[in-house]
């Protein structure tokens, strides 16, 4: 089984370190010969309205939608990742590129700018203990659909959520020694 890291902008060294640390086949996803490859696809944070266009520029957010639309594609979205892959996003510019996957409404920048960045201790509700989230001008759940389980709150909203194949997380667990959120998507890619 390989997992995929969209490699056009963004964390891509740090996700593909923690997948290979958890024992995983990791590969940068920049076309869709690689994309084709993998069981489960890591969309990173960096620029959403940047990483949109060129995932349409180089034909992959098409193959990306029907993919995981087919229960073929686990997508697991970090910051940006998450914005993407949301069904609805409350102040995209015009135009804001989407995938539209997970019936999750989220807001950019939720926490404010870049000098806002923190880091906190954070209650997944899966694992036994908390994590440390790091949290980079990051984007915020504000409604979820019938079939989104919550995973993680602050008091700000919902900044962890799984529907079925899609994980989707505000904060950086690729900027942390801890492998625990990187491990649950492995396994979500291996019971798909």
């Amino acid at each position: 089984m390989k997992i995929g890291v969209l490699s056009v902008q963004g964390a891509v060294s740090e996700h593909i370190g923690h997948l290979e640390n958890c024992d995983a086949e990791a590969i940068a996803v920049k076309n869709r010969e690689s994309l084709n490859n993998v069981s489960g696809l890591i969309i990173p944070g960096g620029e959403s309205t940047t990483i949109g266009k060129l995932i349409e520029l180089f034909g992959l957010a098409e193959m990306i939608r029907e993919r995981s639309r087919q229960g073929n594609l686990a997508v697991f979205g970090t910051c940006a990742g998450m914005i993407l892959i949301a069904g609805s996003v409350t102040d995209g510019i015009r135009g804001q590129p989407k995938l539209g996957l997970m019936d999750i409404q989220v807001r950019r920048n939720a926490f404010g700018r870049q000098k806002e960045s923190f880091e906190t201790d954070l209650d997944f509700r899966t694992f036994n203990s908390p994590l440390t989230a790091v949290f980079i001008r990051a984007p915020i759940i504000e409604d979820t659909g019938a079939g989104v389980e919550v995973l993680a709150e602050l008091p700000e909203g919902i900044v962890a959520a799984r529907q079925g194949n899609l994980l989707a997380t505000s904060f950086h667990p690729e900027l942390t020694d801890d492998l625990r959120v990187h491990r649950y998507f492995i396994n979500m890619c291996k019971n798909q």
